[in-house]
């Protein structure tokens, strides 16, 4: 039994932008604009040249191995090892599932601030996460309908507060005034959880029609488009309001927006910051499960989590058991923390993949390539080496105790790959 093929070029790239307006621009913004100051769109532009190069990479691949499970099968044809492939998969699972954890308690930072309910944050955000996890089980084409809904209020609430900066005179001086570029770089690692979904797009190669164009397109277009964004609603709530307020603020886009009009501007960015956190969350909760589903065809992982359901042609199994994880990360209640570990597990994965490209153009010249990443030097792809280099770059800017957390993440997959293939679970 197959995933159904339902998705064009459209809904493709507005999953894509979907998943990445999430949590990164309405919660995140507050705390990065603490590290890097008025200097913040500069976080968000290192963080873009990052995601485009690597961006560049998934599209080749992608248009080479459409299937689910993509960064697995993509370490996998590289280096034939089920070992390296499945540390991959391994650390994106945790990627996901820490960032539906992470946009969901920004969700119910947002409803809390909204509402004024005395309910604690972590019980919203499990309703949420079972509410679109049956969203999720009942099928690709609802849930790519849903996130446009979601993507479209999204937009149309981010260019609203791009508006809103831009009718005031813009001081551009003060927009290259960091506190230290070491600020500035930090900044960047955090931002980068903003960024991250774009890799998403590849997950859904089987249930999209022509994948081999479709994908790469998408890819390319969600980065484009979500870059754009980014460096304007970064200057312009730096217009609105200073980067201390900001960064003090748990609401730091409808703050902003409530110096100019009130509490009525605070009330609607909120329920845009609503929409956008539920379409990055159910986004992402689509993604890990077809992750999951992918590795475990590939006997990576149980067979079990490789069911399909017999009416709604979604991986059912894998869909419970990523929502019931994230549940259980929702019990540290730091999103900070658990964005952080986002983002270096994303990085990781995202250096193997760079790497792999790279290893395939040398070893595997002759591969049929539908797409192509430009800036080549001969075989090498110097866009993959930059992308590469910019990855472990990044990394360095992570504090110690997250490199430990991440390294004891790899171990436990290590002893996990070992006692299922001794034991042949």
């Amino acid at each position: 039994m197959k995933l159904k093929r339902e998705l064009g070029l459209f809904e493709a790239t507005f999953y894509g932008v979907g998943i990445i307006l999430g949590a990164g621009i309405f919660a995140l913004i507050g705390k990065a604009a603490a590290l890097a100051g008025p200097s913040l769109w500069i976080s968000f532009l290192i963080s873009a040249f990052v995601s485009i190069f690597t961006g560049l990479s998934y599209a080749e691949l992608s248009a080479m191995y459409p299937k689910a499970g993509a960064e697995f099968v993509y370490v996998k044809k590289a280096y034939g090892s089920d070992f390296w492939a499945f540390l991959i998969g391994w650390l994106l699972i945790f990627a996901f599932v820490s960032g539906i954890a992470t946009v969901s308690l920004a969700f119910s930072g947002y409803f809390v601030e909204l509402l004024k309910v005395k309910v604690p944050q972590v019980l919203i955000s499990a309703v949420l996460i079972f509410f679109l996890s049956l969203v999720n089980f009942y099928g690709i084409k609802e849930s790519s309908r849903l996130n446009i809904l979601f993507t479209s209020m999204v937009i149309s609430g981010l260019l609203s507060i791009i508006f809103l900066g831009f009718t005031k005179p813009l001081n551009f001086s003060q927009y290259f005034k960091a506190p230290s570029l070491e600020g500035v770089f930090s900044a960047a690692t955090l931002v980068f959880f903003a960024y991250l979904g774009f890799e998403n797009i590849a997950n859904i190669s089987e249930e999209t029609k022509n994948p081999s164009k479709t994908i790469p397109s998408a890819l390319l277009l969600s980065i484009i488009i979500t870059t754009f964004i980014y460096v304007l609603v970064s200057i312009s709530v730096l217009n609105l309001a200073s980067w201390q307020e900001l960064a003090a603020s748990e609401a730091p886009l409808a703050f902003a927006a409530s110096k100019v009009f009130g509490n009525r501007a605070f009330a609607l960015i909120s329920i845009f910051a609503l929409f956008a956190t539920t379409g990055t969350s159910l986004g992402l909760l689509i993604s890990s499960s077809r992750m999951v589903y992918g590795m475990a065809r590939e006997n990576s992982l149980p067979k079990i989590l490789s069911k399909i359901h017999s009416k709604r042609k979604t991986p059912y199994f894998a869909i419970f058991v990523v929502s019931g994880t994230s549940l259980l990360l929702l019990l540290t209640g730091n999103i900070a923390r658990i964005a952080s570990l986002t983002s270096l597990c994303a990085l990781i994965s995202f250096c193997a993949v760079n790497l792999s490209l790279i290893h395939l153009r040398l070893m595997k010249p002759n591969l049929k390539r539908p797409f192509k990443t430009p800036l080549n030097i001969g075989k090498f792809p110097l866009t993959a080496f930059f992308a590469a280099v910019s990855c472990i770059a990044l990394i360095g800017y992570f504090e110690v105790w997250l490199l430990l957390l991440s390294l004891v993440i790899i171990l436990v997959g290590v002893v996990f790959f070992a006692v299922r293939k001794n034991f042949k679970l």
